[in-house]
């Protein structure tokens, strides 16, 4: 089976496309089931649930022998180099108390690579896209992060983790970078946080403790607009840490960031 870049992005789009439908249309009438995962403050809905099993077998449908990684469901083993990395419902608290920035995120790995990702913001109407080498878009529109932004000047967004020991570092942290900057934005979503650096509605953005569904889809966007993705010290981004923000402001957020040390905060 091909694993066409554009293709599988596609692919990814029309399926984020109708999670994103069953939830606007369900959520009004959801039966209000809740659990908690890693805290009481870490929420997952039925619909959490109901999302990935939609997409899961639409990706099997259309690539039955391709693996999966899903939030709720865990990772599903294939035959392929080809990875679908899914958040059902990436804003799950958002989405419960009915604000509107919560998304459907699904990213396309190839042999360990993102090529594709699509995130849906379906109570916004708008699509993310990103296919390596072919830019970063926002419908018909190409996005181009926001560029010789200083830092005194950036509105940076970031997240807190459920714990309550990890939250309270990233208190402090905010606290110290919060006098260097524009101004903090918390929307409750990595993914469409992600998005706003390509979409120039935030100039940076920072979080520890996000995961690779949360990051992969909207990761590709960020950087095909021409934002720079990273952890700290010259490491990846991973769950240990993302910064994101055009080259020069993120080097200054870098900088700003590891001598504070977000890293000790508890899990």
């Amino acid at each position: 089976m091909t694993a066409d870049p554009t293709e599988l992005g596609r692919l990814a789009e029309e399926i984020a496309r109708e999670a994103g439908d069953m939830l606007v249309a369900k959520r009004p009438t959801m039966s209000g089931a809740v659990a908690t995962k890693s805290s009481p403050t870490d929420v997952v809905t039925v619909l959490d649930t109901a999302s990935e099993r939609l997409i899961r077998d639409r990706i099997l449908e259309a690539r039955p022998e391709d693996r999966i990684l899903g939030e709720e469901g865990g990772e599903a083993p294939g035959e392929t180099d080809v990875r679908w990395i899914v958040d059902p419902i990436d804003g799950t608290v958002n989405f419960l108390y009915g604000l509107p920035d919560w998304a459907v995120s699904i990213a396309v790995e190839v042999e360990g690579t993102v090529v594709a990702g699509a995130v849906n913001v379906p109570a916004r109407g708008e699509m993310f896209t990103a296919v390596r080498g072919h830019g970063a878009w926002l419908g018909g529109e190409r996005l181009r992060c926001a560029t010789g932004v200083p830092l005194a000047q950036a509105l940076v967004a970031t997240g807190f983790g459920y714990g309550v020991a990890r939250r309270a570092v990233q208190g402090r942290v905010v606290a110290e970078v919060l006098p260097r900057v524009r101004d903090i934005r918390r929307g409750g979503s990595c993914a469409i946080d992600l998005c706003s650096v390509a979409a120039r509605r935030v100039d940076g953005y920072y979080e520890r403790g996000i995961n690779p569904w949360d990051y992969a889809a909207a990761g590709l966007v960020a950087t095909e607009s021409g934002a720079t993705l990273a952890g700290l010290r010259g490491r990846p981004v991973s769950p240990d840490f993302a910064i994101c923000a055009a080259p020069g402001l993120f080097e200054e957020l870098h900088d700003l960031l590891a001598p504070l040390d977000p890293d000790r905060d508890a899990d």
